[in-house]
């Protein structure tokens, strides 16, 4: 099948920055696909290649099949997007809004599903400037959905938003696939891209440093495990002296932790000396690696200043 996105090899240079190094990615029709990585590490600036808002220097780039280098109009009638920020005159409604962008195109849905459909039914008539962060959020992905597109690009959709808020935005991102949709989403949030996300690239300085279901990256990851220990007595550091790949230990009341490159040598050590010193055991638990574990090792190594991406496109 197809991909929805080809992105291959994709380069762009401000300057002295270097954005995208060689960018490579293809996402599936109907999948919610991540794009994380720190500030600066060109996210801002995959996407918008991808939607034609910047060009680059160098790389392939399809779109539902079509080149969108070399026919970018008709790309655009296949994408719909959701910045980091949606600036609209303070007095519009989301109804004209929605009215006004929809006339942008030939095929589009009516303003009144559209508002129904992202819970601004009762905001219809309010003005913008009296929208709350949700609200605009809302609202700009009903923008983002005027013209049906079959390729959703969401960047930070969720920034700054209080809890309530993040959840009912991830609830109209779910509803997306659900859809039919494609969606492209980038964040912050590794919690996020956790939950949403069927799968995720890791981009660091440009470069796409990880690939795969956030399940997959955390599993082939070499990102050290973690041992907790609770005991009925007050834990004692000599317990855990040579124990094999020791890292990080840390012993608290009757609490230890520590990571360990050789989780069931270390651990059968453990407690073979717990045993014979007649140490009661309430707790141990070995947690794999999580996905900000993983992410924190294949960037951490990157240390020098950051150039944050330019300030996003409204």
């Amino acid at each position: 099948m197809t991909p929805t996105v080809l992105v291959r090899d994709l380069e762009k240079r401000y300057g002295g920055v270097h954005a995208a190094r060689g960018v490579s990615f293809e996402i599936r029709q109907g999948e919610i696909f991540g794009l994380i990585g720190p500030n600066g590490a060109g996210k801002t600036t995959t996407v918008e290649c991808v939607l034609g808002l910047r060009e680059p220097d160098a790389g392939h780039i399809e779109v539902c099949g079509i080149d969108a280098r070399r026919r970018p109009r008709e790309v655009k009638r296949k994408l719909g997007a959701a910045l980091q920020t949606t600036a609209l005159q303070d007095k519009i409604t989301p109804r004209e809004a929605l009215t006004l962008f929809g006339a942008l195109y030939g095929a589009r849905v009516e303003p009144r599903a559209l508002l129904n459909r992202f819970g601004l039914a009762d905001k219809a008539d309010a003005p913008f400037d009296t929208l709350s962060g949700g609200q605009r959020q809302r609202l700009a992905l009903a923008l983002a959905f005027v013209n049906k597109p079959e390729l959703v690009l969401l960047d930070e959709p969720t920034a700054g938003l209080d809890a309530h808020s993040r959840h009912e935005l991830h609830d109209a991102i779910a509803q997306m696939k659900r859809d039919g949709h494609t969606v492209l989403l980038t964040t912050h949030y590794l919690d996020e891209a956790e939950k949403l996300c069927d799968r995720i690239a890791i981009i660091d300085r440009g470069q796409i440093v990880a690939t795969g279901s956030p399940i997959e990256i955390v599993t082939t990851s070499t990102a050290t495990p973690t041992v907790t220990l609770r005991t009925l007595q007050p834990a004692n550091a000599g317990w855990f002296t040579h124990l094999p790949g020791l890292e990080g230990l840390d012993v608290s009341g009757n609490v230890a932790r520590f990571r360990t490159t050789q989780v069931t040598t270390a651990v059968s050590e453990l407690m073979r000396r717990l045993d014979d010193g007649g140490v009661e055991i309430a707790e141990l638990r070995v947690q794999k690696a999580a996905l900000e574990d993983v992410f924190l090792q294949l960037t951490k190594s990157n240390v020098e200043p950051r150039t944050p991406d330019p300030e996003p496109r409204s």
